[in-house]
């Protein structure tokens, strides 16, 4: 059993905006106590040098659920449990460098633009999302229609839904069965590069040149409100051209995603349908973000979420992922005699100086082949296998 997470855009009326406004509301405000709560018993516990009063998420919830006020009676006793559940893991994040988000658990701000809330109780219901009715609440509810899923089958797990410029969403997990795909008997390598994507039988652009024009505006955009923030201070968050403009950058950035999460999906899944087999590359991109300009090129071509998405589909349908060690030399061997180019025969981002080859240009000084720099890569991953 795995679990399949389906986005979908949702479309409540006015009297489940507001529950569902409130419902962020509270739980940023649980957040918040349980936050302000650990801090005060960690403090607490070194002072008196006591490890066994330390807090942990048993105690803090315990506190919090024992001291609520009349009116959390209603709302969902979920919200708040489930968010002091995300504060104890991220606790237990903080004491692990290698998260990608790796820092300390810090307040939640009204002003985010992006507010939610999780509960494990919501139903599927007539292709509609039914939320649980607190006890004791006389206020009418309804189901919310939803948009963007196709064959919600499955045991529905724990909902994460989130309001974002005006406009609410959710995350619908269910537990499927998945069955292994059947066998082919290939294999292919995979060279991750800004832009594109390398493999055996071709190429995939993870830029296509459409999003250039989506970026243009973004850029356009991010300037007019940086105009308007010089010019008008704080004031300039209130007026409505403002908030206008930023949801209009708002709503750039999120069809920029769709389109790249979506060639990305098609592509793992190519792979995986068609290959038996798979090596990628282990890359270190925080390192290799020497630059501004270099930074966003590696942000854009989404190495991480290519990797993740792979490495989730090997596992469902049962197919072999290799991952190439981080200091195997695929860009600077011989895919034909195997030598190792070191020292100022290094090829780099821009070729070679020394011997003036170009960025996109492999040649070899042992045995005199001339590859493609890309196409030699991918088969000195694929000798791995």
């Amino acid at each position: 059993m795995v679990l399949r997470t389906q986005k979908v855009k949702l479309y409540p009326n006015q009297t489940m905006k507001k529950v569902l406004d409130g419902l962020c509301d509270y739980r940023r405000y649980c957040w918040n106590q349980g936050l302000a709560l650990w801090n005060d018993m960690y403090d607490a516990s070194v002072i008196l040098a006591d490890k066994k009063q330390r807090p942990n998420e048993r105690k803090v919830r315990d506190e919090l659920v024992a001291n609520k006020a009349d009116w959390q009676f209603q709302l969902s006793a979920r919200c708040l449990q489930l968010a002091i559940s995300d504060l104890g893991k991220a606790w237990q994040n903080f004491f692990d460098q290698a998260q990608p988000d790796w820092g300390k658990p810090h307040f939640k701000s009204k002003k985010a633009p992006r507010q939610g809330f999780k509960t494990d109780r919501a139903k599927l219901v007539n292709g509609c999302l039914r939320l649980d009715k607190p006890r004791g609440v006389k206020t009418p509810w309804f189901d919310i229609k939803f948009k963007g899923a196709r064959n919600l089958t499955g045991e529905l797990k724990v909902v994460s839904i989130y309001r974002e410029n005006g406009q609410y969403w959710a995350s619908l997990p269910l537990e499927v069965a998945m069955g292994p795909k059947a066998k082919t008997g290939a294999k292919t390598a995979v060279d991750v590069n800004v832009g594109h994507l390398d493999y055996t039988d071709g190429q995939i652009k993870t830029l296509p040149i459409h999003l250039q024009a989506i970026y243009k505006r973004i850029k356009h955009y991010q300037r007019q409100l940086a105009r308007k923030r010089k010019v008008n201070g704080k004031q300039a968050t209130q007026s409505k051209h403002y908030a206008k403009t930023r949801a209009k950058l708002q709503r750039d950035y999120r069809r920029v995603a769709n389109v790249q999460h979506d060639l990305m999906q098609k592509f793992t899944t190519q792979l995986v349908c068609t290959y038996d087999q798979i090596v990628i590359e282990d890359l270190a991109v925080k390192r290799m973000q020497m630059s501004h300009v270099a930074a966003k090129g590696l942000q854009r071509s989404m190495f991480g979420y290519f990797r993740q998405v792979l490495t989730y589909k090997c596992e469902w349908y049962g197919k072999n992922l290799l991952v190439a060690d981080r200091f195997y030399p695929s860009t600077q061997r011989c895919s034909v005699c195997g030598h190792i180019k070191q020292g100022d025969d290094k090829v780099t981002l821009v070729g070679n100086h020394k011997h003036h080859t170009k960025h996109d240009e492999y040649i070899c000084y042992q045995c005199g082949a001339t590859l493609d720099r890309d196409a030699n890569a991918v088969a000195n991953l694929l000798a791995l296998l």
